[in-house]
């Protein structure tokens, strides 16, 4: 899988835009990586209604390349 723009921003900005505009910057981060149904359904449902928030940051946080729906 290639990397895009938002993900060559590095780790730390990467966890901040994580922190406080997940819905927003995955779901676009989703969408650069071909799966723009998941990536607007992402942005639509606020990051799955919070819970697919609190996975990212928790993958984000523990350096693990889960991938959920991404």
């Amino acid at each position: 899988m290639g990397r895009t723009v938002i993900d060559s921003l590095g780790w730390f900005i990467n966890l901040i835009l994580t922190i406080f505009f997940d819905p927003v910057v995955q779901g676009i981060n989703r969408m650069l990586r071909g799966k723009f149904l998941i990536g607007l359904f992402w942005i639509i449902t606020g990051g799955l209604f919070g819970i697919g928030w609190v996975i990212d940051i928790i993958t984000m946080l523990l350096f693990k390349d889960i991938i959920f729906l991404a």
